[in-house]
């Protein structure tokens, strides 16, 4: 599901305590839902520190997805299934990711919405399916998804939670220990740090991920002989559609206006077409 919008304070993730319900909301990095500034460098090379290795996000990745296939009806339509299985192979054929064991499913709820876990499980909601013109638009979607697993994007967005958690705590602690405040006041001053950085950090982080998958995204269609005008389109489309969704600056994904137009500066500047 889409991460929920609301600024709230960052917490430490450990891979070890944590329930399999809370991963899928960390691992589901890219949705469709009609939902930057960049980290530094420095602050990219500190949370790598905190990054989960494959070895050890995969079998909890795994873990999730068997969950929701289970907790999930599953589409029994026959035509949707085969198309999304199609479009799928041929993009995780040109797709790098040693090892991955792909499933694509799509799953009977109405939402316009799409997901992906690392390992290659990637799950689509038949109000996707209903949503989209053609296999070209599921494939501007697969496309996006198999980005994240090959960006590791969700094992990043641990990372960067991570560190930036822990951060605020370091700094809460070296507040505390040279400034005289109440417990509430110290509390009230961490609070408002953790939306700072959610607002400051995090999110960007997030919309620049999903900016990166956009991109590589297009360049699986242009591989495997996919229209990438329909990228656009597709999220012409989702603009129409959205009546309800927060200012970009407070959200997890940028707005679909800008993917269109970050996507068709993308795709001249690539040479894969022109508007």
């Amino acid at each position: 599901m889409c991460e929920n919008h609301n600024v709230a304070a960052p917490r430490i993730v450990s891979l070890d305590g944590m329930h399999r319900r809370d991963v899928v909301r960390r691992l589901w990095a890219g949705t469709m839902l009609l939902g930057v500034a960049g980290t530094t460098g420095a602050c990219e090379s500190a949370a790598e520190f905190f990054t989960p290795a494959d070895a050890d996000i995969i079998p909890m990745a795994a873990e999730a997805w068997k969950e929701t296939k289970q907790q999930t009806p599953i589409s029994r339509d026959a035509r949707y299934n085969q198309r999304l299985q199609a479009v799928g192979n041929k993009i995780a054929s040109v797709a790098n990711v040693p090892g991955a064991q792909w499933e694509f499913v799509v799953f009977d709820s109405p939402e316009k919405n799409a997901f992906c876990l690392p390992g290659g499980k990637v799950g689509f909601y038949k109000g996707l399916m209903d949503f989209v013109d053609n296999d070209d638009q599921i494939a501007a979607v697969m496309g996006h998804e198999v980005g994240h697993v090959v960006l590791r994007h969700a094992a990043r967005r641990i990372g960067q939670e991570t560190l930036t958690s822990v951060a605020i705590q370091g700094a809460g602690a070296l507040v505390g220990s040279q400034v005289q405040l109440s417990s509430e006041s110290l509390n009230m001053v961490m609070a408002a740090a953790g939306a700072g950085a959610q607002v400051g950090v995090l999110l960007p982080f997030s919309r620049s991920n999903e900016t990166e998958a956009d991109r590589v995204g297009v360049d699986y269609m242009k591989q495997v002989g996919y229209d990438v005008k329909q990228a656009v389109r597709l999220w012409e489309k989702m603009g129409a559609a959205s009546t309800d969704r927060p200012q970009e600056w407070m959200s997890t994904h940028p707005n679909p206006e800008s993917r269109v137009a970050d996507l068709k500066r993308y795709i001249v500047e690539k040479g894969y077409a022109t508007f």
